[in-house]
């Protein structure tokens, strides 16, 4: 699929700037502390409680009317066919660039849903969990990230066993430190009201498995985390700076190997892994994806949400 540019006549989306989706926050508002912000935030991400009130209150109160009309059709499904069932999950999906900050998207979705009315139990997964061990992906000559450097198949088995009812599941668990899968390590995902899955690939539709099944059909929403490629450059680029002078001083760690770079070479370093990885993975694989999204979240080069795009109904 490639990407689409909709001109403003034929968009199948809404516009909306900052002023008025804060505007439609209704009643949705709880008190979050500090620490609360300080869990939520990312290396080199500015996270401030205006940008949760103003952007992701109201999106959890736009998920929240769309939960219950799910639940309202299924209940009602279910007893005209005199099939008692218990409730399946509600999955969102976030998808978007490398550095885009989906991690941290993801993160404050998964706290300001669970502190909607209901109070919903929300599991938060990551696709980087699904991704083939380092030694399979040498062995096989594939290059992390990209569509085929993840066990689809396990992750569209997860995904089917949500949407079934399955009691619970086992997700395996990866480890940034040591950039691979931890062996005999699982996340347990226990019937959740709602799951939230994360990942550059989750929109995609060029399955390495062959399934005409993708991911995304198991999405009830779907949101792209969108950046202009010069922001998301720059945003690598620190974020690398950043974890040379942390956690790549750590001899466990897998880029340990460039702590001691200089300045110059570690931002030639990060260019080049960009270069050559994550810009080809973004203009062949995760960009032509965003306007699959049901909501786009557009960033500003201070990293924070500057305009929202909202599927029509």
């Amino acid at each position: 699929m490639s990407s689409t540019n909709y001109s403003e006549v034929d968009t199948p989306f809404q516009l909306f700037d900052r002023a008025e989706w804060r505007s439609l926050n209704g009643h949705f508002s709880h008190h979050l502390t500090s620490d609360d912000i300080e869990n939520l935030r990312a290396l080199n991400e500015p996270l401030t409680v205006t940008e949760i009130e103003e952007i992701y209150f109201p999106l959890a109160h736009l998920l929240g009317i769309l939960i219950k009309r799910t639940k309202d059709q299924h209940a009602a499904v279910n007893n005209f066919l005199n099939r008692g069932a218990d409730t399946l999950p509600f999955i969102v999906g976030i998808a978007g660039s490398v550095a885009a900050g989906k991690s941290t998207t993801a993160r404050v979705l998964q706290k300001v849903l669970s502190m909607l009315p209901s109070k919903p139990k929300v599991e938060l997964v990551t696709t980087d969990g699904f991704l083939y061990p380092n030694k399979i992906l040498a062995e096989r000559n594939i290059r992390k990230g990209f569509p085929e450097s993840y066990d689809t198949k396990l992750l569209l088995n997860f995904l089917a066993s949500m949407k079934s009812g399955i009691s619970q599941f086992e997700v395996p668990v990866y480890s940034h430190l040591e950039y691979d899968i931890i062996p005999h390590e699982n996340q347990i995902i226990a019937q959740p009201d709602i799951l939230i899955v994360e990942g550059i690939n989750v929109l995609q539709v060029n399955s390495s498995t062959g399934s005409s099944v993708f991911v995304s059909d198991y999405f009830d929403y779907s949101i792209y985390v969108d950046a202009d490629e010069e922001d998301l450059i720059n945003w690598y680029i620190n974020r690398f700076e950043s974890l040379r002078a942390t956690s790549f001083q750590n001899p466990a760690s897998y880029f340990h190997r460039y702590a001691n770079l200089g300045k110059e070479e570690s931002i030639a370093m990060a260019t080049n892994i960009w270069n050559t990885i994550n810009l080809p993975n973004l203009h062949k694989n995760i960009l032509p994806t965003r306007y699959r999204a049901d909501l786009i979240l557009e960033k500003g080069s201070h990293h924070f949400v500057k305009q929202i795009k909202v599927r029509k109904i």
